[in-house]
């Protein structure tokens, strides 16, 4: 912060030192638990920063929280922030205020024209980039659908997604762009018709164990740290299918609990835009979710093989595109796992999940074949 009234001066009466001396602790201690925003720890040490990291939409109510999450991660060395040249703050703005940031990352900031093609515009904010994060695209408002969100979303993504294939084609691409159910299978044919890997193209899910996590802490007492619930299936309303019995936490909790403990995770979207009251959606979990994910496929490029479900091109069930847990490695997606055991309940919610979200990969495949 720069000088003001708001800004009391330090003596040497003894008495502010001493705040001076807690808050230089404050930040040692802030530093020490940025890994925790991933709950894990970073992919390399402060000094092998190696990593390009792009965030599309990144002056946005996600991408800033999600740009600055990933400027503190130790392994990244660059970050991108691309948004439109009449993004309400500029990118450039973002840039200058988190590269103050006391991590090794470089933050650069780059405006676009909406009607120039992002082929034409995105060479130096992409070139070298190892992930991709994709928040940009017009928020979900109360009423809306995601089917509503579909035709001005999947036109922005296509964008972002053909300078991808053109100037970082070995990156990880993650779709947070809205409706991910739709828009992850239309971006990913589209790299098929390219020639190029279609499981470079991952749907960002997390935030639904992340909710799903958050939730049976709550009923359970314990730490959010200690749970992992897989969801799979898809990232909209029952596609989301939290799978409680495969957390030892998660599966503690009796049966009549588990469909309304379901529902709220799965609604979990709708009950932030409802108490945003129409004034914006999940943008700081989605935030958080982002960096999580992102976090996640670094480490994984760094030499460590790291799990987290995802919405990729899938064989596990008879649906081409699912969310289940996915290994990252070195090149990004280097296993997708089976769906695992599942109770009664389970199985009846999967067929629910599937039934849906059969029709909302069908959207992303029509889309993208008119193309």
């Amino acid at each position: 912060f720069g000088s003001s009234s708001l800004c009391p001066s330090f003596s040497h009466d003894g008495g502010p030192p001493k705040a001076m001396a807690a808050l230089r602790s404050l930040s040692r201690s802030f530093q020490r638990a940025a890994p925790l925003f991933s709950r894990y720890a970073p992919a390399a040490s402060f000094s092998t920063a190696q990593f390009k990291v792009c965030i599309n939409g990144g002056a946005g109510g996600i991408g800033q929280p999600l740009t600055m999450l990933m400027a503190m991660n130790e392994s990244v060395k660059e970050v991108s922030v691309q948004d439109v040249s009449m993004a309400a703050v500029p990118p450039a703005g973002v840039a200058a205020d988190l590269g103050h940031l006391e991590f090794p990352s470089k933050v650069v900031g780059y405006a676009t024209d909406p009607k120039v093609p992002a082929t034409e515009q995105l060479e130096a904010c992409l070139t070298g980039c190892n992930l991709v994060l994709i928040p940009a695209g017009m928020p979900r408002k109360p009423g809306m659908t995601r089917d509503d969100l579909f035709n001005i979303n999947a036109d922005i993504a296509k964008g972002v997604v053909e300078a991808c294939a053109k100037f970082c084609p070995e990156a990880v691409v993650g779709i947070i762009v809205n409706p991910v159910n739709s828009i992850v299978p239309a971006m990913a044919e589209l790299y098929k018709k390219k020639g190029l890997d279609p499981l470079k193209i991952v749907g960002v899910t997390s935030l639904d164990i992340v909710r799903a996590n958050k939730f049976v802490a709550e009923i359970t007492g314990k730490s959010p740290a200690d749970i992992e619930v897989p969801v799979i299936g898809g990232h909209a309303g029952v596609t989301i299918m939290p799978v409680f019995s495969q957390d030892p936490i998660s599966a503690t909790i009796s049966a009549d609990k588990i469909p309304a403990l379901d529902k709220r995770t799965q609604d979990g979207g709708t009950e932030v835009v409802e108490a945003k009251a129409g004034k914006g959606s999940a943008t700081l979990s989605m935030a958080y979710s982002g960096a999580r994910f992102g976090n996640k496929v670094l480490k994984g490029m760094a030499g460590t093989p790291t799990d987290e479900c995802a919405y990729v091109a899938s064989t596990v069930t008879d649906l081409p595109y699912f969310s289940s847990k996915v290994t990252f490695g070195k090149t990004g997606v280097e296993k997708i796992h089976p769906v695992g055991a599942l109770n009664s309940y389970e199985e009846g919610r999967l067929k629910e999940a599937m039934d849906q979200l059969k029709t909302e990969i069908d959207k992303g495949l029509e889309y993208i074949a008119g193309k």
